[in-house]
């Protein structure tokens, strides 16, 4: 584990350095990134699928290394059922089996590193499938994060000057939070039913129903179809393929910027196709979540790719994450202006993966804008899904898709910001702006009367600046505002009732 922490950390001072290398210095930055992947396929599952997280990350690793972890695959043999059972009736009890009409127990339709999956028929002749957590999996995976994490302190320590441009608990703690819910199926399930209710409006896109579960079993309505990952994009005719491909992406871009939740892992095995049905995106155990601001702000960066607006895209990713004493905002600028307009002409035969994301990740790293730790979970998310999509309808512009979708994503954004929760904060933010005002203004008045008997007191209170006290004029302002909200809240309420 150490030395794999030192291998990384000679990676990213390459990354960061970002300078061209003679090509025996390509030689050993080539063996560097084919020992740190053994590595990772040596110490198993877990680093397997962190090192696949990095295959994201242009902003964290080389090119290089970059290149070497896309060829990560988790591959992992299937256990006999003996080994399984123990935590069968420890959730569901000794008499399990009676909960199905047929369990096949032969051959698992899966086999992860957490779990295995099994087909059966449940008491309503529906079709189903049963996932069991593997015995000790989860003991292994918070030990795996803890000895990660101290790798990742050890990195900090390396490679100072890493510290100015990213957080790197922070950006582990991001990819862990994704992680966790995989250990607790119960979680997994929450999940899917949000996944479920956001894709109720699409014609070409469900995801599977849950019948049951537990912290370590879970039983759900089977997907139709088969993986794409298996050629099941071959099982549809064009015009299907380029329904279900743009359905898949207006879905993903609504949970980025509308239901600021999203599939963390739509990989081609995680999607199964249907001539009838469409796509069933499936395995929900890795999730991610953005606050309302970080999605709106994604919503914006999108939007400006779109269309083309380097300058729109600069200063929404600054808002995104912050500037640092290296930081050089020109520079960045100059960079966005000459990829922007190429990214926005990209069609997704054109993308190796997350083109987007990748390459304002690595601009802002270089130019020493420390991005927020979420958007490197989201990234990951974004460059599966395009590979997916890629598989299913290679001719297909992402761009033209969002901008096909950004009205609709326009106006929930504007109904979630009108909605009366909404309403009330704001009423509620001014109303208390209002009263400290108040306060503030009787304090200014007896200054103004001489009432404090200070020595060398202003008569009159200076405009704000860096703290200092404001006029009058604008506490009155700032009151009159909060009782105008507390009137539009109270007529709201009163539209509710």
């Amino acid at each position: 584990m150490a030395r794999l922490a030192g291998l990384l950390a000679q990676d990213v001072l390459t990354a960061q350095n970002g300078s061209r290398t003679s090509e025996h210095r390509m030689d050993l930055q080539r063996f560097r990134a084919r020992r740190i992947r053994e590595a990772m396929e040596a110490l198993g599952p877990f680093y397997i699928k962190v090192g696949q997280v990095l295959a994201t990350r242009p902003d964290l690793v080389s090119q290089t290394l970059m290149s070497e972890l896309e060829r990560l695959h988790t591959t992992v043999s299937a256990a006999p059922f003996s080994v399984f059972e123990p935590v069968l009736e420890a959730e569901l009890g000794r008499t399990w089996p009676k909960l199905f009409r047929e369990v096949d127990v032969s051959l698992p339709c899966g086999s992860a590193s957490l779990a295995q999956v099994y087909p059966v028929v449940l008491h309503d002749g529906s079709r189903a499938v049963l996932k069991v957590q593997r015995p000790g999996a989860e003991a292994r995976m918070r030990a795996d994060m803890a000895a990660l994490g101290r790798a990742a302190r050890m990195t900090g320590r390396a490679v100072p000057r890493l510290a100015e441009v990213m957080d790197l608990d922070a950006v582990l703690q991001g990819i862990f939070d994704c992680m966790r819910p995989e250990l607790d199926f119960t979680a997994e399930a929450g999940h899917m039913d949000i996944g479920r209710r956001a894709a109720e409006g699409f014609q070409y896109l469900t995801v599977p129903e849950v019948r049951q579960a537990g912290p370590r079993v879970l039983i759900q309505s089977l997907a139709p179809g088969r993986a794409l990952s298996a050629g099941a994009a071959r099982d549809l005719c064009a015009e299907q393929r380029e329904r279900v491909g743009a359905e898949l992406l207006r879905y993903m871009y609504r949970g980025y910027f509308v239901e600021h939740f999203f599939h963390a892992d739509p990989h081609p095995g995680n999607v199964f196709l249907h001539p009838e049905a469409g796509a069933t995106l499936i395995d929900w155990g890795m999730a991610g979540r953005v606050d309302r601001h970080t999605g709106t702000l994604g919503a914006l960066a999108f939007t400006s790719i779109a269309h083309n607006d380097a300058r729109g895209l600069a200063a929404a990713w600054l808002e995104l994450g912050r500037s640092t004493p290296r930081t050089d905002l020109p520079g960045f600028r100059d960079d966005l202006t000459r990829v922007v307009p190429r990214l926005a002409a990209s069609r997704l035969d054109g993308m190796n993966f997350g083109v987007a994301l990748s390459t304002i990740l690595r601009c802002a790293a270089r130019r020493g804008i420390r991005t927020n730790p979420m958007i490197g979970m989201l990234g990951k998310s974004m460059a599966n899904v395009e590979g997916t999509v890629r598989g299913i309808a290679p001719g297909l512009s992402a761009t033209e898709v969002f901008r096909e979708t950004l009205l609709e994503i326009t106006g929930d954004l504007a109904r979630t910001y009108l909605s009366y929760e909404q309403v009330a904060r704001r009423g509620l933010e001014l109303i208390a702006a209002g009263d400290s005002a108040l306060d503030e203004a009787r304090a200014a008045l007896r200054v103004l009367a001489g009432g404090d008997g200070t020595p060398g007191a202003e008569p009159w209170p200076r405009q704000r600046t860096g703290g200092e006290g404001r006029p009058v004029a604008d506490y009155g302002i700032a009151a009159a505002s909060g009782a105008l909200a507390a009137w539009a809240v109270h007529r709201v309420a009163r539209r509710v009732r």
